[in-house]
């Protein structure tokens, strides 16, 4: 298996604890999709996506039309992607994507659980360029009748590169810019997407002894625990 494979692995062992955070997560994640190509998701492929990771998430229908009426609101249109680059402590690389509505606020947040956790905040490409942007599609099974070898070579035009299978379904991840193309070829072949979106992927990873490696998750349990932030990404080997 894959670089995609084992960073998947190592992030399932160790999902967002609290529901609720996941579901606020999510809500953000509609607010952005409509504040970038509105309300609809017959003609907004990235709400469409979000609706199908919230369903996935079992997020009630309830939080996600709040989280739709939400966007609608204009004191949403003030929320913004802002990313932010460092170290933690013993050189692990850190990406940090947020989405927030107060910029100083985020930057001091941030800045402090690196600072308070023996880490350094960077400047902006001072680290991305360690990652590989990717999208990745989790399929429903059932939908599939080929081979996971075949079904890589019908995607060769896509330049998918991992195909495999785990407990939640087909996952596929290929490059970032692949998405749209993509979510478009399995939604006019009717193979139901279970959920999608992006991942960073290191292109090394650093291997640390127990006690260095508790050091480093300190740093990305307090960042992981700030409402602003949507994901972090590393190259700590799990």
């Amino acid at each position: 298996m894959g670089r995609a494979f084992e960073l998947r692995k190592g992030r399932k062992m160790k999902r967002w604890s609290a529901m609720a955070k996941t579901f606020t997560r999510i809500g953000k994640d509609i607010v952005m999709a409509i504040n970038e190509g509105g309300g609809n998701p017959e003609t907004n492929s990235r709400l469409r996506a979000v609706m199908q990771n919230a369903k996935a998430a079992n997020m009630p229908k309830d939080n996600v039309e709040r989280a739709i009426k939400k966007a609608a609101d204009k004191d949403t249109s003030n929320y913004k992607e802002v990313l932010f680059e460092g170290y933690a402590p013993h050189g692990i690389a850190v990406i940090v994507e947020t989405a927030t509505d107060n910029n100083n606020r985020t930057v001091a947040n941030v800045r402090a659980a690196f600072n308070k956790c023996d880490g350094n905040l960077g400047t902006s490409g001072s680290v991305v360029f360690m990652f590989d942007h990717t999208c990745t599609f989790t399929l429903n099974k059932e939908n599939i009748t080929t081979e996971l070898e075949d079904l890589e070579l019908e995607l060769i035009d896509f330049d998918v590169e991992e195909v495999f299978e785990d407990e939640d379904g087909i996952v596929i991840y290929a490059p970032f810019e692949q998405f749209g193309a993509l979510q478009s070829y399995f939604e006019e072949n009717n193979i139901e997407i279970l959920s999608s979106g992006f991942e960073r992927i290191p292109t090394t990873t650093v291997k640390l002894n127990e006690e260095q490696q508790a050091d480093v998750e300190k740093l990305l349990e307090r960042l992981e625990e700030d409402d602003d932030v949507q994901n972090v990404y590393h190259s700590l080997e799990m």
